[in-house]
């Protein structure tokens, strides 16, 4: 992936529900039973936010989900894929494409024609990782979306920091800003660490007394 199409973002087990269609109660079984486990874990799977995972996870759960509901690809071949998929360089996750023939899952390396099985004349059908990706991206991005009557406005945040105060429609706690501000930060700086928040989000919580909202 070229430095400009690369997202980087670490995702909650409700963010990844959301964006692959899997069930928590799927992930944490597939992590339990080493299918797939997150980028990222603590070894105490019962604390908060134990499991997040990365980008690269959100894209290959949803190619698995994909194999696994519509092309009934069995669970058994798709460990190996959920094994291979996250090993794979940024740069064949663009030029790779996976092709599934009789249920069963193949990997074609770059500049190899699309072809179909010489017996049963069976065509592969291809799934872009690119494009994937790109869904993928796309899908974030809307994740990501506030609504308008959260600008400038600062919230309690749900299992954030025993329910910190936090810019309203993100997880940025109010104290983080602050103390970029303390430590010298301009607004505009502060923006370039946090390009989601605006101006008026980022004097929102400059103007804020951390007393002064009720829960």
């Amino acid at each position: 992936m070229q430095d400009d199409e690369i997202v980087i973002a670490a995702f909650s087990e409700e963010q990844v529900e959301r964006l692959t269609g899997i069930s928590k109660r799927q992930l944490r079984y597939w992590d339990r039973t080493n299918f797939f486990k997150p980028a990222f874990v603590n070894d105490n799977r019962r604390v908060a936010f134990s499991r997040i995972y990365s980008f690269r996870d959100v894209a290959s759960l949803r190619i698995l989900n994909v194999l696994r509901n519509q092309y009934n690809v069995p669970l058994q071949h798709l460990r190996k894929v959920a094994e291979d998929l996250p090993q794979l360089s940024d740069a064949k996750w663009i030029s790779t494409e996976l092709f599934v023939l009789d249920r069963r899952v193949v990997f074609v390396e770059p500049g190899t024609d699309q072809y179909r099985e010489i017996l049963s004349k069976q065509y592969v059908i291809g799934i872009p990782l690119s494009v994937v990706v790109s869904d993928t991206k796309r899908d974030v991005e809307r994740l990501q979306e506030r609504e308008k009557e959260d600008v400038g406005k600062v919230a309690r945040g749900r299992n954030v920091r025993h329910n910190a105060l936090v810019i309203a429609g993100t997880r940025i706690a109010v104290e983080t800003i602050k103390r970029f501000a303390e430590d010298g930060y301009s607004i505009k700086q502060i923006m370039k660490e946090y390009p989601t928040l605006t101006e008026i989000d980022i004097k929102a919580a400059l103007k804020h007394k951390s007393d002064g909202l009720a829960a």
